[in-house]
C-alpha cells in the first residue's frame, strides 16, 4: 500500500484488488489504506480460516487504531522488531557485541547500507511522515533536540520535567512526544516490579530504547569504541540486553511481564522476567568480563525482599564462561541467559 496505484485502489476498488491475489496474501503499508480493512473484515467473517491474511505496517499507531475498530477479535498481534545479534549471527553475518550495539539490528545496515548515510535518512523519514502526520508538530528540530535526549537517556529512570528542560518545550509536550515514541515501537517504558513486600520502591517507568543502533546515532556516537569508551558504556549493555530478551520474547509471540526493581535506598535490578505468577528470573546487566559479589547486591537485596519468588539471579556479562558466584548468582553471557529463558 506504500504504492500510490495501490493504495488508491484500495479505496475505490477494495473487493477488485483482492481478488487479484491469491491467498494468502501479505498487505504492506496497510495503515495508508485503512478503507480495505472493513472489506477484510467482510471476508474474514464469511470464511474464518487462520492466516488468509498477514498485515504489515511501519507505522504502529496508525495501523492499530484502523485494526482496533475493524479487525477486534479477528486477528493475532506480533509485534516485529530489527534483527537480533542471534539473528545475524545465524544468517552468517560475523560481529561481536560492540559492534552489534553500535550499528543496531535494522536489516539495511547488514547488506551494505552505510550507517552515517542510512540513520539520518531513516529519522527524516521518520520526522517527516510518522511525526508530522500524526501530532503535527510544528518545530520539528525541537521534536530531533528531544529525540537525542531520549537516546542520551536510556536505560534510566523516566523523567519529563527534565528532558522538558533540556528540549526546551513543556513537561505536557514531553509526555505526548514520548507516547508517540512509545506507540511507535522506537522506545519502551519499563514498569516498576511490584512485589507483595517490597516498600518504598521507585514508582516511575524506565526508559529502553528498543534498538541500540539508532539510540547510538541520536546520541552522537561515530564508532562502537567511541560509545563503549565513555560513561554511557554501561546503560546502553543494559538498553542491548533488554533489547534482546525483547526480542526473544516477541519473536515467540509471548506475553512476559517485563519490569525492573529499585528503591529509594539505591538498591536495584535492572530487569525482571516474570514468567509465571510468583517465579521471576532477575537480571542485572553488567558491561566486564568478571563480575564479581559486589556486582550482585542489588540481585540479593532483590531476593531478601521477595524471599521465594525469585527462581534465578543473573548478572548478563562480557563473559565466555558461565559460572556461580558464592551468594549463587549466575554470571553468564547473553547467549546462555537466552537458552536459560527458553526452557
Amino acid at each position: 500500500m506504500d504504492l500510490p496505484a495501490n493504495a488508491e485502489a484500495a479505496k475505490t476498488a477494495p473487493d477488485a484488488l483482492l481478488d487479484r491475489y491469491h491467498e494468502p496474501v501479505i498487505i504492506d503499508e496497510i495503515q495508508y489504506a485503512p478503507d480495505l480493512l472493513r472489506h477484510l473484515k467482510g471476508r474474514i467473517d464469511r470464511q474464518k480460516s487462520p492466516g488468509r491474511f498477514i498485515l504489515t505496517g511501519s507505522q504502529n499507531f496508525a495501523l492499530m487504531a484502523g485494526v482496533s475498530e475493524s479487525l477486534a477479535g479477528r486477528c493475532g498481534i506480533l509485534e516485529l522488531h530489527t534483527l537480533s545479534h542471534a539473528e545475524l549471527l545465524q544468517a552468517g553475518r560475523t560481529l561481536d557485541e560492540f559492534t552489534y550495539v553500535f550499528l543496531g539490528g535494522y536489516p539495511e545496515l547488514h547488506v551494505g547500507a552505510d550507517p552515517e548515510l542510512w540513520y539520518p535518512s531513516y529519522v527524516a523519514t521518520y520526522l517527516e511522515r510518522d511525526v508530522r502526520n500524526v501530532l503535527l508538530v510544528a518545530d520539528l528540530q525541537d521534536f530531533n533536540r528531544f529525540l537525542r535526549v531520549c537516546a542520551l537517556r536510556t536505560a534510566q529512570v523516566l523523567n519529563y520535567t527534565d528532558m522538558a528542560r533540556d528540549t526546551g518545550v513543556a513537561p505536557n509536550t514531553a509526555r505526548k512526544w514520548m507516547s508517540l515514541l512509545v506507540a511507535s515501537g522506537v522506545v519502551r517504558l519499563l514498569e516498576p516490579y511490584f512485589g507483595n513486600r517490597t516498600k518504598r520502591i521507585i514508582k516511575a517507568p524506565k526508559l529502553l530504547f528498543l534498538d541500540t543502533g539508532l539510540a547510538s546515532f541520536l546520541a552522537g556516537f561515530r564508532s562502537s569504541k567511541e560509545l563503549f569508551d565513555s560513561s554511557y558504556a554501561g546503560a546502553f549493555w543494559e538498553t542491548y540486553v533488554f533489547g534482546q530478551v525483547a526480542r526473544l520474547y516477541g519473536g515467540l509471540g509471548t506475553r512476559v511481564p517485563l519490569s525492573y526493581w529499585r528503591t529509594v535506598s539505591g538498591h536495584e535490578v535492572d530487569l525482571l522476567v516474570e514468567r509465571s505468577p510468583g517465579s521471576v528470573i532477575a537480571i542485572e546487566a553488567k558491561c566486564k568480563e568478571q563480575p564479581g559479589l559486589d556486582d550482585a547486591s542489588g540481585l540479593r537485596a532483590l531476593q531478601s525482599a521477595e524471599e521465594g519468588s525469585i527462581e534465578e539471579k543473573v548478572i548478563v556479562a562480557r563473559t565466555r564462561v558461565s559460572y556461580r558466584l558464592a551468594d549463587g548468582t549466575w554470571v553468564m553471557g547473553l547467549k546462555d541467559l537466552m537458552e536459560m529463558l527458553s526452557k
